[in-house]
């Protein structure tokens, strides 16, 4: 539970993916903390935290690990679980906890209600449609004349709910597979549908407790499954960070137009958040405009940015969690670009296979300027009575370089890839290059 004591304290940290990872790799370099727990983990979090195999869906079971181990600080890593109120239920029983509670989640667990506070408070997002009924969003798609449009289960879907349609064909086969087919389950039980916005992609992370704002370095994102930004959204595909295509100019219209307003909403409904706000943009002609709002670090977009705070992230954290970020002091960053490219199993996303054996991950960390968090993984122990790692899911690792520009850290992060081996890997060969491929193709 919370403690003034300076003395060295436990973070629990809760989840399972290559964020989670992230966040107990940096928390563990930290003087502050005497050790890491993570539940449930995975094979990468077991080397830098010890592993309490609690399902991060399972609340009342992470209350009780809780209580046991005395954290005297809990970050929660998912949306699914915030959107479920863990965080209240560990508020109300005294523990310090970085995420927001139910009602701040709500940002990213209904997409449509996002959309209604936005509209309410002014905040640039693309114009948007709700349905619950598939007959009448067909209906509706059927009178629109520009294309593309996006169609977007409302719930949470794990990135994967979001269809970018070309035509109306596409549009109305989306609509079914989220509302007939109930490919996102409970995510897709209403849909919004919404413009297509032509832009450049920019992903803005802020801290707040509710009153400071300590804006992160901003980070860019690849969602897309192919080369080239083609075919279904995904939960991300690779990452870099810093971007290039945001000059201090631009950085301030968001700041001005989107990120405040975004916080003095939270503050004008109501909404207590303490912990991170993430927000999709898309840089318009016409200005940022809103895409999406998440209420947690991004993944693969965690990776990135634990690779370039040079500062201790657990005050930040701590002090979030405490309403006390107004006395923490900025954070330095890295000056040097880091990539982050995704190692993903075979099928994803649609039915990633697993079970499969990795080789090569002491040759991959062994890279200099690597390092490699594991996202879906798991250890097993094999016939032979020695432990291995094999795949547990769809986004298996994230491989991150971090060097003095994109190109030096695009050789590192594929150099360390190259040397992961397992059946049906694959990744995408251009990650960092998007403002390269577009000036060459504008050239071709």
């Amino acid at each position: 539970m919370s403690s003034e004591s300076a003395s060295p304290f436990k973070v629990l940290v809760i989840g399972s993916g290559g964020r989670e990872h992230a966040l107990c790799w940096k928390i563990a370099q930290s003087d502050l903390v005497s050790e890491v727990i993570c539940a449930p983990g995975n094979a990468g979090i077991g080397e830098v935290a010890r592993i309490a195999p609690v399902s991060a869906s399972d609340l009342d079971a992470q209350i009780a690990l809780a209580k046991e181990e005395e954290p005297g600080l809990v970050v929660v890593g998912p949306e699914d679980p915030l959107a479920a109120g863990l965080a209240d239920r560990l508020r109300a029983e005294g523990f310090d906890v970085f995420g927001p509670g139910a009602a701040g989640a709500l940002l990213e667990a209904s997409k449509s209600e996002a959309k209604e506070l936005m509209e309410r408070h002014r905040i640039p997002t693309a114009a948007s449609r709700t349905f619950e009924r598939s007959g009448i969003a067909k209906g509706y798609l059927d009178g629109c004349t520009a294309w593309p449009q996006v169609v977007k289960a409302d719930g949470l879907a794990a990135g994967k709910g979001v269809y970018i349609c070309a035509d109306l064909k596409e549009a109305k086969a989306a609509v079914d597979a989220i509302m007939e087919e109930g490919r996102h389950g409970k995510a897709g039980v209403k849909i919004v549908v919404e413009e297509f916005l032509v832009g450049e992609e920019a992903s803005i992370f802020a801290i707040t407790d509710g009153d400071a704002v300590l804006v992160l370095e901003p980070v860019q994102d690849h969602k897309q499954v192919g080369e080239g930004d083609v075919g279904p959204n995904t939960g991300g595909m690779g990452v870099y960070s810093p971007v290039p295509e945001l000059s201090k100019r631009i950085y301030k219209q968001i700041e001005q137009r989107v990120l405040l307003p975004s916080i003095h909403m939270l503050r004008r409904e109501g909404i207590e958040f303490r912990g991170v706000l993430f927000i999709g943009l898309m840089l318009t002609e016409g200005g940022p405009r809103v895409i999406e709002y998440n209420v947690r670090f991004g993944d693969p977009e965690c990776q990135a940015l634990v690779r370039r705070l040079q500062s201790d992230l657990v005050p930040i954290l701590q002090a979030t969690a405490r309403g006390e970020l107004g006395g923490i002091d900025t954070p330095t960053w890295d000056p040097r670009t880091v990539v982050g490219v995704v190692a993903a199993a075979e099928g994803y996303p649609q039915g990633p296979r697993k079970g499969d054996r990795i080789d090569g991950l002491e040759e991959a960390d062994g890279v200099e300027g690597a390092v490699v968090f594991h996202a879906g993984t798991r250890r097993v122990r094999a016939l032979d009575g020695e432990d291995e790692v094999v795949t547990a899911g769809g986004r298996v690792l994230t491989v991150t370089g971090l060097a003095k520009d994109s190109e030096g850290a695009r050789r590192i992060a594929y150099a360390a890839y190259d040397k992961i081996r397992y059946a049906g890997k694959f990744c995408r060969r251009d990650i960092g290059r998007r403002r390269e491929a577009r000036r060459e193709k504008a050239e071709a």
